[in-house]
């Protein structure tokens, strides 16, 4: 016999997997299980982007050091308060926001792509989509917010009001860039063909250099301090520095 005539017969195309697992589209257990498959889903996309990566998290980092290097030292000289305890908080706001912006960059891709548009017509529960997104920028906001502090801290970053306050300063970059996150998500969908999110990212660089972490309120013209002192990024900021340096915290959290 020659080698075609024993070769064995090539097997059946295989078929999905029979469901075991059933879920209602609309049930609770539905919104639980694909809110932690989207979720990974999203979480490895991120991890395979490189500007992803870039803009969360070495951005931030390196952000930090040239702030310091720059201004840190000749701010620190000018208040008597080590300039970290605002410039940290804020570099924490900014890895969260435009880590947001780059991720609606990314959801975009996916509307013009049509995956959207093929979940769509998939039985998932429709919010799964959008608590998803929001639990993947919890972890990643949550992830960046530890490593900017971990950068900070041999810069002189300390928590000097004890373990509750440093957890809770940890928690609140979380509450601002959730809120953030999901504005981006909305004008991702909503508007996914006008440049609205690239214009965020305008007004977030704008916000970075008129808050209270990059130089304190005080230093802006007196016309300016109302806002600079009111903006979100400052009153975190506030919020953040009155949980480790010591301070107000209740009023610039409830602003925030």
């Amino acid at each position: 016999m020659t080698e075609t005539q024993t070769r064995e017969p090539a097997s059946p195309i295989e078929t999905f997997p029979s469901v075991t697992e059933a879920h209602d589209e609309k049930s609770g257990s539905a919104l639980y299980a694909h809110s932690l498959l989207q979720t990974g889903r999203l979480m490895r996309g991120w991890l395979r982007d490189p500007f992803t990566m870039l803009q969360a998290i070495v951005y931030p980092a390196v952000t930090l050091l040239m702030f310091w290097a720059v201004l840190g030292i000749s701010i620190t000289k000018a208040t008597g308060v080590n300039s970290v305890y605002g410039q940290a908080p804020l570099i924490t706001l900014v890895g969260a926001m435009f880590g947001s912006i780059a991720s609606g960059l990314s959801l975009k891709k996916e509307w013009k792509t049509g995956l959207l548009a093929r979940f769509w017509m998939l039985p998932i529960h429709r919010a799964a989509g959008l608590v998803s997104r929001l639990l993947a920028e919890s972890i990643r906001i949550m992830v960046t917010t530890v490593l900017i502090v971990a950068v900070a801290i041999p810069l002189g970053f300390r928590f000097n009001q004890g373990f509750l306050a440093a957890i809770g300063m940890l928690f609140v970059p979380l509450l601002l860039g959730l809120g953030f996150a999901t504005l981006v998500t909305m004008l991702s969908v909503m508007a996914a063909k006008a440049p609205l999110v690239e214009l965020l990212s305008l007004l977030c660089t704008l916000l970075m250099f008129f808050n209270s972490g990059f130089v304190p309120t005080a230093a802006y013209p007196t016309w300016l301090q109302t806002f600079v002192e009111n903006q979100p990024m400052s009153t975190a900021i506030d919020a953040m520095k009155g949980l480790t340096l010591g301070g107000a915290v209740a009023e610039p959290l409830i602003k925030t």
